[in-house]
């Protein structure tokens, strides 16, 4: 019961925090391919709903509030800027780093990509990201200074 709690917990978080996996599924003891794992489903679990989702949302808050979102804000041009110069492979590629799965997926959603394309190109980072922090944080553990002040 202990380790499907801790499994739960670690899942949950991955889904507005993903770096948080890599690091919980080292603490909790897991393996590379479980840590892997539990990362990837979290995130592409709130990529998933936040796809379906994300246009009700969008929907929602323009018809609850008279006065449109500002278009031209200096956040809002940024995020243009950045979709433009590297689109969809760019904003899932800056997802796990540095947005989070929840945001990165509703600035694609509100961009127009296709739900298809969104879990295929969401998935492909989450798994690179997962792989690429699950064995940095492996290696780092492997050294004797870091062993010695975990254990």
């Amino acid at each position: 019961m202990e380790s499907i709690l801790k499994f739960l917990g670690i899942y949950f978080l991955c889904w507005f925090k993903f770096v948080a996996g890599p690091i919980l599924g080292a603490a909790a003891g897991y393996g590379i391919p479980g840590t892997v794992f539990v990362t990837v489903a979290g995130m592409m679990s709130s990529v998933i709903v936040f796809t379906f989702v994300g246009t009700k949302i969008k929907k929602y808050l323009e018809l609850r509030f008279f006065k449109p979102f500002p278009k031209f804000s200096k956040k809002n041009r940024r995020i243009v800027r950045f979709w433009n110069k590297y689109g969809e492979m760019g904003i899932a590629a800056i997802t796990p780093l540095l947005l989070t799965p929840t945001v990165g997926t509703l600035i694609m959603v509100s961009f127009g990509v296709s739900k298809k394309r969104i879990f295929i190109q969401m998935l492909i980072s989450a798994v690179f990201w997962a792989t690429f922090f699950s064995l940095t944080i492996d290696s780092i553990l492997k050294i004797s200074f870091f062993k010695n002040l975990l254990f």
